[in-house]
This record gives C-alpha cells, sequence and structure tokens, in this order.
C-alpha cells in the first residue's frame, strides 16, 4: 500500500511507542528508556529496550529493532499497510484510499482469497453438518456431549464420504486448480483433484482476529491418521497459531490452560474455561511458548494423565520456562483428559484442581521419584543426585534455595543434607566461578591468536605447491579483501552511531564530511537524512527508519545504527583518537572509491592531492 510520507509519519507520531509497546509488553523505566523481556525471543532478563526519545525499540539480545510500526508488523504478524491501518484506527486517523503496486495487488489478492476460501469451506463443512450426509459427524459430536451452541460458536462441520465433494463444490464457485493447490484444501493430481479432508468431522483454525486460516479433521471409523490438519500455507503456520487462542486471549482469567487436542479445548469453553487453547497437532515449540507470552504470565498444562501426556508435559516444561512463564501442571487423575474429566466430576472439581495444580519442577521431581525404588539404598541415593543436578537449574542463589526447602519438605529429605549435595554438584560442574565451555573457549582463543602472530604461511610452506598454492593465495588475497571491505563497513557505521547520537558533532567533521563519503549503499542513503535532517533542527530516527520497513534486513541493520550505544566518553583521549581515526578513515575509503570513479586524469590529481592531504588531518574535540 503506497501512502505519502507525511501520512506515514502522521500515524507514527500520534502513536507514542511507550504507550503501544506498553499494552503488550511490560515495561519498568531505567533512565531515559523502558526496558522489558524481549517478545520475539526467549530471555529471563530484560533486554528489549524502548527510547521514547527516539520513538523506537531494540533487542539488544536478537537485534530486533524498529518504530512502533516495525513493532505492529512484527508482533501481530501484520502487513505494512495493515499495521497502519491497525495504528490508523487507535488514534482515530482515517486513511485516505491508495492504489497499489501491482505486485501488491496480486500479494493482497491472493491473500484475500485464501481467507475467502477458507471461510467458504467452513461455511460448506458447516453446512454438511447439519444435513442427513453430515448425520455420523453430528451424531459424534452429539456423543461427546457438544451442544449446538458450541458446534456453532466453534463452527464445527464435516467433509463428505465422497473424496471429492469440497473440489467440485469451490470449482464450481469459480476457484482454479493452481489456487486450490495453493489452499491447502485439495490436492490436484494428473487424474485430477481431490479433498484433503473426506469422511473427517472438522475443526475450523481461525488466527487471533478471528479469521479462518486452516483445518484440523477427526477421522470417523478407524482411518488413519486419526488427527489430520492443513498443510502451512500463506496463512497457516502450526508454529504462529493455537487452537482457541482467539478466544482465550480475550478471558479475564490470569492464566492460560494449555491442552494436547481440539476436544478438550472445546469442552473445556463449553464447561465456562474459556481460556484453554492446544497446539495443532504438533509438539509444543518455543514459538508457541513465546506466543502465550504476549497474553498471559502464567500456564497451567493439562495434558493427558497418561504415560505419553506425562511426556508432553516434561517437554513443554523447560520451553516454557525459558520464555520467561510460570507453570504448573494438573493432576487430573483418575481420568485421562480434561473432557473425560469434566464429563465426570464437572466444572466446580476441575476449577478445584485448577486451584490444587503443581508447581512445574516439583512436578518434574514426582516424576523422576518414579522412576527410582527407593527400599534400595543405591537408587535412593541416585534419586538425591539426580534431584540435586536439577536443581542446578536455578541460578540465583535464592530462588535454588526456596526450591531446596520445598523438596527438601516435599520428599523428606534433611535440607542441610540436600543443600551441601548441591552445593558439591554445583562446585564440581562449574557453575560457581566460570563453566568448561568458557574454559574451552578462552583455550581456543589464545590458539587463534598464536596462529594469527604467527604471520602469513605459503603454500610451500604448508606443503602445497603449483596450482594449489595459487589458490591459496588467491584466498588470502580475496579473504585481505573482505576485511578490508568489513573495515571500511564498521568505520562507515561508527561514524554515523556516534553522529546519530551526539549531534554536536557535526561541527567537528563539517567540510571534512559529508553523506557523500558514506560509499556503502545502505549507510549513504542513511547518511543522506541524518546530514539533512541534522542541517532542519532535528534528527528523528523512527521517521528516518519508515523509509526502511519494506526490507527487512535492512530495517534491522539501520535500527541497530540508531540504537548502538557508545560505551565510553569521547572526553578521555583514547576516545578522541579513536573518533578522529575514524573519520580519517572514512575520508580514505571515500577517496579510494572516487580515485576508482575518475574520470580525466585532473580528477585523479585532485583526489591524490586529497589523500596526502589526509596524513596531517586532524579533528579536535577540545
Amino acid at each position: 500500500m503506497r501512502y505519502s510520507e507525511d501520512i506515514i509519519e502522521d500515524v507514527r507520531m500520534r502513536n507514542d511507542i511507550v504507550e503501544v509497546i506498553s499494552s503488550y509488553v511490560k515495561l519498568q523505566k531505567k533512565g531515559s528508556s523502558y526496558f522489558g523481556l524481549c517478545p520475539f525471543h526467549n530471555e529471563k532478563s530484560p533486554s528489549f529496550s524502548v527510547s521514547p526519545g527516539k520513538q523506537m525499540y531494540y533487542c539488544f539480545g536478537c537485534g530486533a529493532g524498529g518504530n512502533v510500526i516495525t513493532f505492529i508488523m512484527e508482533y501481530e504478524n501484520y502487513s505494512f499497510g495493515e499495521a497502519l491501518q491497525f495504528l490508523a484506527d487507535r488514534v482515530g486517523i482515517t486513511l485516505p484510499k491508495q492504489e497499489l503496486t501491482q505486485e501488491e495487488k496480486r500479494q493482497e489478492d491472493v491473500k484475500k482469497r485464501l481467507l475467502e476460501v477458507n471461510k467458504l469451506a467452513a461455511n460448506y463443512f458447516y453446512f454438511q453438518l447439519k444435513h442427513p450426509q453430515g448425520q455420523d459427524g453430528y451424531s459424534y459430536l452429539r456423543k461427546r456431549q457438544l451442544t449446538d451452541e458450541t458446534i456453532l460458536h466453534f463452527g464445527l462441520g464435516y467433509a463428505n464420504k465422497t473424496s471429492d465433494d469440497l473440489y467440485r463444490y469451490l470449482k464450481s464457485r469459480g476457484y482454479e486448480d493452481d489456487f486450490l493447490k495453493e489452499s491447502g484444501l485439495v490436492t490436484i493430481e494428473e487424474r485430477g483433484g481431490h479433498d484433503k479432508f473426506w469422511n473427517r468431522v472438522m475443526f475450523p483454525i481461525l488466527d487471533v482476529n478471528n479469521r479462518v486460516i486452516g483445518f484440523g479433521g477427526r477421522v470417523m471409523g478407524d482411518g488413519m491418521p486419526k488427527y489430520l490438519n492443513s498443510p502451512e500455507t500463506r496463512l497457516f503456520d502450526k508454529s504462529r497459531n493455537l487452537f482457541g487462542l482467539n478466544y482465550a486471549r480475550i478471558s479475564r482469567e490470569n492464566y492460560i490452560l494449555v491442552c494436547e487436542g481440539y476436544m478438550d479445548v472445546i469442552a473445556l469453553h463449553q464447561a465456562g474455561f474459556t481460556q484453554a487453547v492446544a497446539s495443532l497437532g504438533t509438539a509444543f515449540t518455543p514459538q508457541h511458548a513465546i506466543l502465550l507470552k504476549r497474553y498471559t504470565s502464567q500456564v497451567i498444562l493439562t495434558y493427558d494423565s497418561d504415560e505419553a501426556g506425562t511426556k508432553a508435559a516434561l517437554r513443554a516444561i523447560p520451553i516454557l520456562r525459558e520464555a520467561g512463564l510460570s507453570i504448573k501442571v494438573l493432576n487430573m487423575k483418575p481420568y485421562k483428559d480434561p473432557d473425560e474429566f469434566i464429563k465426570n466430576l464437572g466444572a466446580e472439581a476441575f476449577r478445584q484442581r485448577i486451584a490444587q495444580a503443581k508447581n512445574s519442577f516439583l512436578f518434574e521431581i514426582e516424576v523422576l521419584k518414579a522412576q527410582y525404588a527407593l527400599e534400595d539404598p543405591e537408587q535412593k541415593t541416585r534419586f538425591y543426585q539426580e534431584t540435586a543436578k536439577k536443581l542446578l537449574i536455578f541460578p540465583e542463589a535464592l530462588e535454588r534455595d526456596n526450591y531446596i526447602q520445598a523438596v527438601s519438605k516435599e520428599h523428606y529429605i534433611p535440607y542441610e543434607n540436600l543443600k551441601r549435595l548441591v552445593n558439591q554438584l554445583g562446585s564440581r560442574m562449574g557453575t560457581g566461578s566460570g563453566s568448561a565451555a568458557e574454559s574451552r573457549w578462552a583455550a581456543g582463543s589464545q590458539m587463534r591468536n598464536s596462529s594469527a602472530a604467527g604471520g602469513v604461511e605459503t603454500g610451500n610452506q604448508m606443503g602445497i605447491s603449483g596450482l594449489d598454492g595459487q589458490e591459496k593465495a588467491r584466498e588470502r588475497r580475496k579473504k585481505a579483501g573482505s576485511e578490508k571491505e568489513e573495515g571500511s563497513r564498521q568505520s562507515q557505521r561508527l561514524l554515523l552511531t556516534w553522529l546519530i547520537e551526539r549531534p554536536t558533532l557535526f561541527a567537528k567533521i563539517e567540510g571534512i564530511i559529508s553523506a557523500q563519503d558514506f560509499v556503502e549503499p545502505l549507510y549513504h542513503r542513511v547518511a543522506e537524512m541524518v546530514f539533512a535532517a541534522h542541517e532542519q533542527g532535528e534528527i528523528q530516527p523512527a521517521g528516518i527508519l519508515n523509509h526502511f520497513i519494506n526490507d527487512e534486513e535492512e530495517y534491522r541493520e539501520v535500527a541497530a545504527l540508531f540504537n548502538a550505544s557508545l560505551k565510553e566518553s569521547l572526553n578521555n583521549e583514547e576516545q578522541k583518537k579513536a573518533f578522529s581515526e575514524t573519520v580519517r578513515r572514512v575520508k580514505k575509503n571515500s577517496l579510494d572509491w572516487a580515485g576508482k570513479q575518475a574520470k580525466d586524469i585532473l580528477e585523479f590529481q585532485r583526489i591524490i592531492q586529497a589523500q596526502a592531504a589526509l596524513g596531517s588531518l586532524h579533528i579536535s574535540l577540545d
């Protein structure tokens, strides 16, 4: 979508970035910035920074950065146009209707048609369910004690026994084979098209904005696989979606129930637990944990109580813990799953079980304990040792001690003995004063440094002759050229950061450095905007970033420029020299580049003279 820069800037400036991001991430003010846990990667210590002055965010852990528009794009998985519309609506701005480019129109049309065909398929499946041909599916759902209201609420349906039923219907509505194949609803082969789903109860999968993006289907009878999901499409990404999240995210509860299957979610919602979700036929992933973290700080696992459910919970716990979520595990015994539990004991009993849900670490210890015959002294000792090892996952001494006390009390292990064992294992494994991995890194670093200090080896020194030696020499020249090019990029990047952070430095380089001296294409574009903004009296980083939104790699790099931190002051002699040397390197590289472009001898001579003058160039910061 093409909007004028004035419109984009108006929307951006009227949406304060701290206010917007605070509605998604808990932020705490530190100095002139705000910090919180990054919503784009797993972390325990806040490295996600939001600057009200720059109107930008930046994560020093994963490098995610941008302005309020790019935040909404990344967080909500919106296109630029969708994010701009969202923010415009938020502050009451009416965006003008704009013409799309041909490629933008094509992409928008494809996405719109995919949403359209999924909605059409969902309506078609629901229609089949409520008519004679869907009797098997409807009977199955009623047997599972789902009401008509619940069936309608979740849009449940039925895919007929005829294997090309939906295909023929969609063809009659004007959809072509290539598009239907892309939708994931149909398989197209030489002999014709046939449905992905047939003879199955259908579960429409909705995104957080209540749009149908895919389907899950439960087979009627003994067919395999029992459950089948839509393949990955432009709309459907299993790792970015959870079944029921569109409802759970607006629940009034301060926790989310994570189940194994669709029917568990539906049964819980019908019983009043609208905060239940399930992964989409896949194991729980870090992306799911990050997604949940957007809407809650606490998760209660309600996986099946059998061995498979226990293993699934043990796999999910460290993933959720890594994302910084508080985790509990619900005990549903003697019943297998939430659906079965509620049918037998009711919603109130389930609510009581939620209140009694077990701390996830204590659950892990409980499962571990079941693997040992504690009447055997040897196995009892091994259980204590394995428990002590697990307690080392807590890096903070206070938190670790709290868990030592809890485990000691619950499993009748003398507190002092357990604490001593934990400390002994910690010392043995190097958790106190640097890990073995750090020692190996240091040793490797020394080896690399000694190799570098030994000078450049020739092909003959290494026992290589002839063509092999020539090839090695070419590789060295290529590497040297690459290192020089990267050094030039670093100098330009550093100088830009200095100018952005401290605009008073523009006066020091006046007449020496201009935007034209930044010859790296991306930095040249940024420099032109930064120099122009400085001349106008104010550099607005978030506004400049708008120009790079359409290229994810570029806007991340530009965002890093505006958020780099100069750790030391330029007031000391070392930093003064560093700044002067950086200016000299940028200028030299600019002149080298200009020399290669020189069109006549006079121009070349002027460049030679300028290069010679660099030796006496001195920039005073006094």
